[in-house]
């Protein structure tokens, strides 16, 4: 359906956007991010015979988004160094042709597998919620994770259970024992967040066995790329409910993703959650993650570093320089003692410059630490209990602690962006990093973290810190390779 026009086209406008966004001091030095134009759920995570392979959501043409998404591709061997592919999907059949919607891969038998959403809109009056929308589930085959060996529609929209508005996406497909399972997320007539099960034996033919979780009450009317996986022996469940209502410390944003901890009973094909559900991320750009479980075994997690819908509270700059959004660092997940961690994964150490280490062991008066450069790691680690303190940072950003909530704050360098609270208790560790136009925190070795995009203005080559009377700094400056 995409002709050579199209393709034309849009090469001409890559071209250009190139040329436009070459010099820009915005552009992150070692994160994913679109090569041009809009990026955003990271979609296909897998390590296929040594490589890895990152999918995205991606409008190369257009940094606003709004057009129909292909998905971008990047490849690396290492989790460090990686390579911008070809496109590897597009919106070019009847089942897709208004976006190549998330999905997610899944590896055996030396091929992948991928599942995804295929969007149609039909023309005429409708909402586009309740009528009008088609959300075909879609399955590829591919030997390489390059080229297409087979594409087949496995779940037309029409074969949905009845009680749902058109709102089903973001297959994520795993296998227990001999069966095959894929989950769904959904929206109910009644507005309420619902994930679905189905099954197969043959990754073609799939059956609907019922709702595989949903017995929250008034906790989102869309939930959105659902996620299952085990981790020593535990069942996770993530997904990314759509209204909740806002609260001052958690629920902060628009949109939400987070995790719940639990058992699935495989006799009713149900989830039942041990632990309440959890943010994965405190801050203002975080959103539809997904994981991978890589051949070291480790449970990957990447998730897009934007968010849906922001405006009118907070913006991106970027869009006038011809690109927008990114992904977030590659997080490794572990449990312990019921809550699941993220900590970047350490290969990211490989970026490491010459180190600087200070130790400050004096009265609670204000301290100061050279950052020459705006792309860098930073550990503070805080060796006792302090009772209120504060890190200025970058141009205008400031973490606050009192004793019992850190609150990050922006100036004009958020555009928009105010505050954003995590409650936690005796803060002892912070590992944070700052890409130009980003920072991500890890607190207490990735208990609770905290994402935002910043777009300074001047580059500081200073941090202040006040209140601490006894803590160590670690800095390196980062560079990609």
């Amino acid at each position: 359906m995409l002709n050579k026009e199209y393709w034309q086209t849009l090469n001409q406008k890559q071209t250009n956007l190139k040329k436009k966004i070459a010099q820009d001091p915005w552009r992150l030095a070692y994160h994913l991010m679109p090569e041009t134009g809009w990026m955003n759920d990271p979609n296909g995570l897998c390590q296929f015979n040594g490589t890895i392979h990152f999918y995205h959501q991606y409008v190369p043409q257009e940094a606003a988004g709004g057009l129909a998404p292909h998905w971008g591709h990047k490849t690396s061997t290492d989790f460090v160094s990686f390579k911008e592919e070809p496109v590897f999907l597009s919106p070019n059949h009847a089942y897709d042709r208004d976006g190549v919607y998330s999905g997610s891969a899944f590896v055996e038998n030396d091929q992948i597998h991928f599942f995804y959403t295929g969007n149609v809109k039909q023309p005429g009056d409708h909402d586009y919620t309740y009528s009008g929308r088609e959300q075909n589930t879609v399955h590829v085959v591919s030997n390489d994770g390059f080229s297409i060996n087979k594409q087949e529609v496995v779940i037309p929209h029409a074969a949905y259970p009845s009680g749902f508005t058109d709102h089903i996406r973001d297959p994520k497909v795993f296998k227990r024992g001999d069966t095959y399972y894929m989950i769904l997320g959904a929206r109910t007539v009644n507005n309420e967040g619902k994930i679905l099960i189905y099954d197969s034996t043959n990754l073609s033919d799939w059956h609907y066995r019922g709702i595989f979780f949903g017995g929250m009450d008034d906790f989102g009317y869309m939930w959105e790329c659902p996620d299952y996986f085990q981790i020593d022996g535990q069942d996770v469940l993530l997904f990314s409910p759509q209204g909740i209502p806002n609260q001052r410390e958690s629920f902060q944003n628009r949109f939400h993703s987070g995790y719940i901890i639990g058992q699935v009973n495989w006799e009713t094909f149900t989830f039942h959650e041990s632990s309440p559900f959890r943010e994965l991320d405190h801050g203002f750009d975080f959103y539809a993650p997904q994981t991978f479980s890589d051949e070291q075994e480790r449970r990957i997690l990447w998730g897009w570093m934007g968010l849906g819908d922001t405006l009118p509270e907070y913006s991106n700059p970027t869009v006038a320089r011809g690109w927008q959004h990114a992904a977030t660092l590659p997080r490794e997940l572990q449990i312990c003692e019921g809550k699941l961690l993220q900590q970047p994964i350490a290969e990211l150490q490989r970026l490491r410059g010459k180190q600087q280490h200070k130790q400050i062991q004096s009265p609670a008066c204000e301290q100061s630490f050279q950052t020459p450069t705006s792309a860098y790691e930073m550990i503070i680690t805080i060796n006792q209990n302090e009772p209120r303190w504060q890190i200025e940072l970058l141009e205008d950003t400031l973490l606050d602690y009192d004793g019992t909530t850190l609150t990050m704050s922006h100036g004009p360098s958020g555009y928009g962006r105010k505050h954003r609270r995590v409650k936690i208790d005796e803060l002892k560790h912070l590992h944070i990093f700052v890409d130009h136009s980003s920072i991500e925190i890890f607190l207490n070795h990735g208990t609770a973290c905290l994402t935002s995009r910043i777009y300074p203005k001047k580059r500081q080559s200073a941090m202040g810190l006040t209140g601490f009377t006894d803590c160590s700094i670690d800095y390196w400056p980062l560079a990609s390779e």
